[in-house]
């Protein structure tokens, strides 16, 4: 009505005030507690993610700690057709995005099924005890993580004193490339499964019970009520995360890689984040690594916008 009122201000010629819009400020006013809790989270974006982002530049100078930011000569793409050309950066990179897309094949479902196990279990005390202990290895830290898993798979370990009662021989397990990606995958899953469930029945709580008491009655069973029922309640969930986890495709987390790796599995396990790492912070190369560091966000960034394109088709979608 505003607007059609100013339209017709202007074609007669009469002067009209526009009328003042307050209703954010009084949306502030009103709830102003809520906006002073989401103030810190807000204040640790801007200091620690946007405005790093201003040193980015130096994927185009040749950096020098010395000179700094503002004296460091630049050297426009030259950072970008070095890493394009050094040979290195393809086995960096393929290592990278295998080993994210068997976590993505593997690891990204498997708080799902568990989610559904874990509504099924009727005893709330059985419940409680089982999601603490699928809970606990989340707030151990990945040298922790790293050092169980090197005991258990080492030549008088767990793993092969089992294969030992079997007759076999033991095997060096975190000594072999064809090893090191299964091992990386199932210890992510190991330590993450259980948290990432949080979500999936928080979800799976909202569905009303009537759907399912429905399904009894029709004479559905519980893989049917699983099927038909519970899986599309959560399916916009899982769409959200999914989005979320393919932007950060290519960032699989230095602490994980970095505490398994041996050297003979570095022509498999070498990812992003070990190669600027070691050429970064080891060699002091800090412009090829945060060119290394740009050509990644890209990447995650294109990633998420085509699969958000195609999940906007199903009626979902971050934005």
């Amino acid at each position: 009505m505003a607007e059609l009122t100013e339209t017709s201000a202007r074609q007669t010629g009469v002067t009209v005030n526009k009328p003042v819009k307050k209703g954010y400020l009084r949306n502030m006013r009103k709830h102003w507690m809520l906006y002073v809790m989401i103030l810190p989270g807000i204040l640790f974006y801007i200091i620690f993610k946007y405005i790093p982002l201003g040193g980015s530049v130096i994927a185009f100078q040749n950096f020098q700690i010395m000179k700094g930011i503002w004296s460091s000569p630049w050297v426009g793409l030259d950072n970008f057709k070095f890493i394009f050309t050094y040979q290195d950066f393809y086995n960096v990179l393929r290592n990278t995005a295998l080993i994210a897309f068997y976590k993505l094949v593997v690891g990204f479902p498997a708080p799902i099924l568990l989610a559904l196990l874990f509504n099924e279990v009727r005893k709330m005390l059985a419940k409680r005890f089982l999601q603490s202990l699928f809970y606990l290895p989340h707030f151990l830290s990945w040298v922790v993580v790293g050092g169980i898993v090197f005991e258990v798979l080492a030549s008088g370990g767990f793993v092969n004193a089992v294969r030992g009662w079997f007759g076999f021989e033991p095997i060096l397990y975190m000594q072999q490339e064809q090893y090191f990606r299964p091992i990386v995958v199932l210890s992510s899953i190991w330590k993450e499964v259980g948290w990432g469930t949080i979500i999936y029945l928080a979800a799976i709580s909202g569905v009303d019970p009537t759907q399912y008491e429905a399904a009894v009655m029709d004479g559905a069973n519980k893989w049917k009520q699983a099927i038909y029922i519970t899986l599309p309640a959560l399916f916009p969930t899982i769409l959200i995360l999914f989005l979320l986890n393919i932007g950060n495709f290519l960032e699989l987390g230095f602490d994980q890689v970095y505490n398994l790796l041996t050297p003979m599995t570095y022509s498999v396990g070498d990812i992003i984040e070990t190669y600027v790492y070691r050429s970064g912070v080891l060699q002091g190369q800090y412009s090829v690594t945060t060119a290394i560091g740009l050509f990644q966000s890209v990447i995650g960034f294109i990633l998420l916008w085509v699969f958000n394109r195609l999940a906007k088709k199903t009626g979902e979608g971050l934005w």
